[in-house]
């Protein structure tokens, strides 16, 4: 009888198998993923604001409920259809331990797939801008402006805390999506976790580098600067943290390590 899903086991060889793999990629396939996959977090975030546009004068948390349902999606594109997400990658790490890469080649598809994520998201926020689907003045450009100067607003040890929890959610969605051999299994074990992230208030720095840059276009009072002093960068460290150092070191040390 064939399995229908992978045990935790099972689960720490696939993610030590995809690590190889990404680490040997070319630099060319590295930033063309990586720009689809910012994209594609980009597309989860202009719908999530679009959901929540107006929903917060009836009920905030039924608000947050909304746009978290259909962020998701970005997710799923990047895990399903393919592509190379920063946060996810940073489960190479178990790669490392295992010896099967060297940190210069896990350093080499972060640096270029988060490059990558930049460009795929901010060319989606300037796309959509110049769209029109944000018109000045409007319900849905008041509310992405308000998103990007409440993340630019937060400070360092606010933004890196709710970072690291972020992507502790983040990774366990990619792990628990790589328990299941089926679509539609993959498809529920990225939107649970991924939409509880969201509806917490979790930052996450690819979905962030879409959001801000956004605001921004739409005339957020804040600087480009700003927006990777105050957030992208207290973000990003938090991310690797929670998704770099504790979830793959732990299962590692259970499910691997000496096994």
């Amino acid at each position: 009888m064939d399995k229908k899903m992978l045990s935790p086991t099972e689960i720490t060889t696939a993610t030590i198998n995809a690590g190889i793999k990404k680490a040997s990629l070319s630099t060319a396939r590295m930033l063309l993923l990586g720009i689809f996959a910012g994209m594609f977090i980009g597309f989860g975030a202009h719908a999530d604001i679009t959901v929540m546009q107006t929903l917060g004068s009836f009920d905030v948390g039924i608000a947050k409920f909304m746009g978290a349902a259909v962020f998701p999606v970005g997710l799923m594109l990047v895990l399903v259809a393919g592509a190379e997400l920063f946060t996810g990658n940073n489960l190479m790490t178990m790669a490392l331990m295992d010896k099967k890469i060297t940190i210069n080649k896990m350093l080499k598809n972060w640096i270029l797939v988060y490059l990558g994520n930049f460009i795929g998201s901010i060319l989606l926020a300037l796309i959509i801008e110049k769209a029109g689907l944000y018109g000045q003045g409007s319900n849905i450009a008041n509310k992405a402006i308000a998103i990007a100067e409440a993340k630019v607003g937060l400070s360092f040890g606010q933004a890196f805390l709710r970072a690291i929890l972020c992507n502790i959610i983040v990774v366990l969605a990619v792990w628990f999506s790589s328990a299941s051999k089926q679509v539609i299994g993959k498809i529920f074990a990225i939107w649970f976790p991924i939409m509880m992230f969201v509806l917490s208030g979790f930052e996450h720095s690819i979905a962030n580098m879409f959001f801000i840059s956004l605001g921004k276009l739409l005339g957020g009072s804040f600087s480009w600067v700003e927006m990777w002093t105050s957030n992208l960068i207290p973000v990003t460290l938090g991310n690797i943290l929670g998704g770099a150092v504790i979830v793959p070191v732990v299962y590692y040390i259970v499910y691997k390590e000496n096994n």
